[in-house]
């Protein structure tokens, strides 16, 4: 046993947060479940939800539909003034998950329900060993955002087609590392094992059907593999620009079991090679204040001139799609061929073109709603809680925003700790956080996103800065 100043002891417990409703078409449950950790000094507890979002419904128009923004703050201060943990040591962490139609409880029961798990886990707690470590795994995600050769971004998204092949230079970066934290009893046997990855949970299986999706495979495998009632934690991260690879791949049938078998073995992996370490908590909060964006009308106005000039070029086309198909297939004289190859073009010309209308005018949309939330929320800012837990020589990072691969794979390499998990969708919602360098490339994250390019580095400083004062 790691001997240490403090007793180290952890406490594990679940609640099914499904929707009751009759009609539903549940894959798999969707759980609230709560570590709690103490070491005689500081206890933390560490909530993850199979859930889309931790609150989301008026900032996302009413798309993000089942947690309330209220939630929470609810949850925060029964927790609080019941179980004695304070609201800044604890952290609830949303999977992302993306089934269609509601998939919860209603907002009493979800409360009720994450408090009881919170309880139960407070009240069994057992002496434990802890340990951090590192796991990889490069099978199962890519970047959807293509660097194309002229500068720009083109996101891959099932809302609009993907590029031609011969435009595209490149894809943006993707954070493989699966950070993984052992806890186990005095006795060996396994208590939790906690695991952070970036992979966005965007479509499960063909029916579409309420479902963990990946995390909810790899943690049921995990599970069944570490027996003695243990529990799998899955804590999303800096996945905002990150799909799974089967994303675009409309030949097949939709089944994101297989992608979770694969996550959860590499976790399992990682779990065996994890040696227990002296621990010692800690944790802080702060709220940073953002810019909010400003030039929204002006990208309006700029799509709207685009979309102006890709209409106007799709004049004076003789052929349609069954021409256009036939003169593909069938041999023709041969004193026709420069005048069928130039209305092939042109027609070919007017395909490409209208992929491209159907991205500016989904974009032309979701700035004009941000325009409308940016309008209503009466300030040129917003707040965003950033908080930070230390666990022995590992650091979590935790913001309600949808963060980029990029930023965080700028958050590990700063920070001078062992092991650094880095949790989006954390604590609240805010929709995404582009590095700045994007805002001017046009891909889907800076149309969603609320904050002004100086965000980044507010936000990056202010969490290096949290992370020093725990190191």
């Amino acid at each position: 046993m790691i001997k240490s100043d403090f007793i180290l002891r952890a406490g594990v417990a679940k609640s099914d947060i499904t929707t009751d409703a009759p009609d539903a078409v549940v894959a798999d449950r969707l759980y609230a479940k709560a570590l709690v950790i103490g070491d005689g000094h500081t206890k933390v507890a560490i909530v993850t939800m199979d859930v889309t979002s931790i609150g989301g419904r008026h900032i996302s128009a009413g798309m993000l539909p089942d947690v309330s923004e209220s939630f929470l703050i609810a949850l925060r201060c029964r927790i609080e003034q019941e179980l004695g943990i304070s609201g800044c040591n604890m952290l609830v962490n949303a999977s992302h998950t993306h089934p269609s139609g509601k998939m919860l409880c209603n907002d009493e029961q979800q409360i009720e329900r994450t408090f009881d798990a919170v309880k139960r886990a407070s009240q069994n707690m057992v002496e434990v060993n802890i340990g951090a470590g590192y796991g990889v795994e490069d099978r199962i995600s890519m970047n959807r955002t293509l660097r194309l050769k002229n500068g720009l971004h083109w996101s891959l998204r099932h809302t609009n087609p993907s590029p031609p092949d011969d435009e595209v230079a490149g894809t943006g970066p993707v954070d493989y590392e699966i950070g993984v934290l052992r806890i186990d009893r005095l006795d060996g046997s396994p208590l939790a094992v906690v695991y952070n990855f970036a992979c966005h949970l965007l479509f499960g299986n063909t029916d579409n059907s309420i479902s963990a999706n990946i995390p909810g495979y790899a943690s049921e495998l995990i599970e069944q593999n570490l027996q003695h009632d243990a529990l799998a934690f899955f804590i999303q991260g800096a996945a905002g620009d990150i799909i799974d690879i089967n994303f675009k791949n409309f030949q097949q049938s939709r089944d994101v079991e297989d992608l979770g078998v694969k996550l959860g073995q590499s976790v399992l992996d990682a779990y065996q090679n994890i040696e227990p370490e002296d621990v010692t908590l800690d944790a802080v909060s702060q709220t940073i204040i953002l810019p909010r964006r400003t030039d929204v009308p002006e990208k309006v106005a700029e799509l709207k001139q685009q979309q102006a000039e890709l209409l106007d070029s799709l004049r004076f086309t003789a052929l349609n799609f069954d021409m256009y198909m036939a003169l593909q297939n069938i041999n023709i004289d041969p004193g026709m061929d420069a005048i069928n190859q130039k209305n092939s073009d042109k027609y070919l010309q007017n395909i490409r073109a209208m992929e491209k209308l159907a991205r500016i005018q989904d974009k032309i949309e979701t700035l004009e709603k941000h325009c409308k939330l940016n309008d209503e929320s009466g300030s040129d800012t917003i707040a965003m809680e950033v908080q930070v837990i230390r666990i022995g020589d590992s650091v979590l990072i935790a913001s309600p925003a949808e963060l980029l691969a990029e930023i965080g794979l700028n958050l590990k390499k700063t920070s001078p700790f062992k092991c650094t998990f880095v949790a989006g969708y954390s604590n609240g919602y805010m929709h995404y956080g582009p590095p700045a360098a994007d805002y001017a490339k046009g891909g889907y994250e800076v149309t969603e996103c609320l904050l002004a390019p100086e965000w980044q580095m507010v936000f990056e400083a202010a969490a290096s800065e949290m992370i020093t004062g725990l190191s």
